[in-house]
Formats: C-alpha cells, structure tokens, sequence
C-alpha cells in the first residue's frame, strides 16, 4: 500500500492568533498523510466547523475570546454525532485548572505550545489512532495537583464496581502515565493482555479514552490511596 492509497489524518486548527494558525496549517499540509481542513478563530467557529467538516482531530487553543477553547471541547465531545472527533488542546497556559478541565470536557491529549514541531505531528498522529496523551511534564503536575487535594466530603460520583483486582493494576498504572509496554513489563504481561484490560476498563467505566482513564483513578481516590496499595 503506498502513501497515496492511505486516508489522510484531516485536522482542524483552533487559535486566536492568525499568525498561529497560519503555522500549524503549513505544518500539517507539508507532512504526508495529513491534511488541514479549515481554521477556526474561537470556540464557536470550532464547533461549527467541526460539525460540518468532522476532522479526525481538532488542534484546540484553550484561550479563545467568547466560547473559550474547553467549552468547545466540551461541546464536540459530548455531541454523539462527532463520537469521532478527537480534541487534541495546544496552549501556552501549562497550568494544572486547564489540564484538569481540558481531560474533563474530553480531550484526548494535552501539549504545550512550545511543543517541538515533530512531537506536535506525533501527537496528532497517536490522538488520531484512538490513543490519549499528555505531555509528560503535564501528567507529573496533575498527579501531583490531585495528590494535594483533601479528601473528598462526599462519594465521588464515579465507581469502581465491577472491575477486577488486575485491572485496577493496570489503571493505576495509566493514571501513572505508564504506557502499554511500560505496564506489560512491570506487571510481567503481555502487550496484548494489557490492551485487553484496557478495553475492559474504558467498557466498565463508560471512559471514552485513556485520559478519562485519568481522571477516573484520581477521582475515584484509587491513585494515591494506601488502602489499594496504589
């Protein structure tokens, strides 16, 4: 199968900033296998472009002016008509109420704007493909702007039933920011054992990726509770 036979990525790009859009779309149409398929200056723009255009991942600026960039994550991903959509959030913001509200609102991935172009073009790719991903960097502050928290006054409003002892491993694990072949080494199993938990995991826990993976096990108290042993 050559290149040309391959379905591009289409991408939608979302920032303020002419000048930022500009970039992003050159990037994008000069790497082989993906396309651009419009811009959008806000939020609002974003959602109707991405109504009409169905990217397969939208780049997100999160400070917009009017509807912001994580209303419109909020809004694409709870739309069961863009179930397809992958929200991947650019910002120069590193700040953990951001991360926090972006993996809330759906998005499959969080990176800084400072981001080398070809981890940009990775990202994309592994959003793309269904995968969730964090800036490493990101995924060290949220476990540690969780790990600050009180206990919660009341239950959280997402359970654990159901799952079995393995496979809160395995959660905790992703919540650790552990890929697949990190996992399968540390708990000695096969790559496509830890894939099938995974599934089992995102079935169980109506989780529409790995990062909403994340916030599960922070919000269940499984990432950081002695009691577990995680």
């Amino acid at each position: 199968m050559t290149m040309s036979d391959v379905t591009p990525v289409r991408v939608l790009i979302v920032d303020d900033q002419a000048m930022v859009r500009g970039s992003f779309r050159v990037l994008v149409d000069h790497t082989p296998g993906m396309t651009a398929v419009g811009e959008a200056a806000n939020g609002a723009e974003a959602v109707e472009l991405a109504r009409r255009e169905r990217p397969d991942v939208v780049l997100m600026d999160v400070r917009m002016p009017g509807l912001d960039g994580i209303e419109a994550t909020r809004q694409i991903c709870s739309d069961p008509a863009l179930s397809g959509v992958r929200v991947l959030i650019l910002t120069t913001f590193d700040l953990d109420e951001y991360v926090y509200a972006a993996l809330r609102a759906g998005a499959a991935g969080f990176l800084l704007k400072d981001t080398p172009p070809t981890e940009v073009l990775t990202a994309i790719g592994v959003v793309a493909a269904g995968e969730a991903l964090l800036a490493p960097s990101v995924t060290r502050r949220l476990i540690a702007e969780f790990a600050r928290r009180p206990e919660p006054a009341r239950p959280p409003s997402r359970s654990l039933d159901g799952t079995t002892d393995r496979e809160l491993e395995v959660l905790g694990l992703i919540a650790r920011g552990l890929s697949n072949t990190e996992i399968a080494e540390q708990l000695h199993l096969s790559l496509a054992t830890v894939k099938t938990h995974i599934g089992r995991l995102l079935a169980k826990l109506s989780s529409r990726d790995r990062a909403q993976l994340v916030i599960v096990a922070y919000e269940t108290g499984l990432v950081g509770d002695r009691r577990r042993g995680v």
